[in-house]
């Protein structure tokens, strides 16, 4: 196993969802987080003794004298975690965002790769009678 969600401050009851993807390629796991109507510039990406941390802010969209009627847009901070396992460099993360999709790549180290393993062809012996 690659990656593990997990938050053990339990974010996840406040409603603040950070939908995300992952996926396995050949050198790379990629993680596509949803962060539609995200300012760019207020999102993070850490790494810290193998748990990677994305975090964002949506300020709160609102004039003087206006009132919300429907409310399901959520403004605040939004955070989520994601435990990297020893197979994946840490080190070599790289993170861009475009349309509200932030993407993070994260290096499979050269031990979990595949590899193929020759075949060596063995000496034929007869029997001894």
């Amino acid at each position: 196993m690659y990656l593990t969600t997990f938050d053990p401050f339990s974010w996840n009851a406040s409603g603040r969802v950070m939908p995300l993807d992952g996926l396995r390629r050949e050198n790379d796991v990629l993680l596509r987080f949803d962060v539609p109507g995200i300012d760019p510039r207020t999102i993070e990406v850490t790494v810290e003794r193998g748990v990677l941390t994305v975090s964002a802010e949506r300020e709160e969209e609102r004039a003087d004298g206006e009132r919300f009627f429907v409310r399901e847009r959520l403004a605040g901070t939004f955070t989520r975690r994601v435990r990297l396992s020893e197979r994946l460099n840490a080190d070599a993360v790289e993170a861009a965002y475009s349309n509200g999709v932030l993407e993070v790549r994260i290096p499979v180290t050269e031990q979990a790769k595949p590899r193929k393993v020759e075949i060596r062809q063995a000496e034929s012996r007869e029997l001894a009678s």
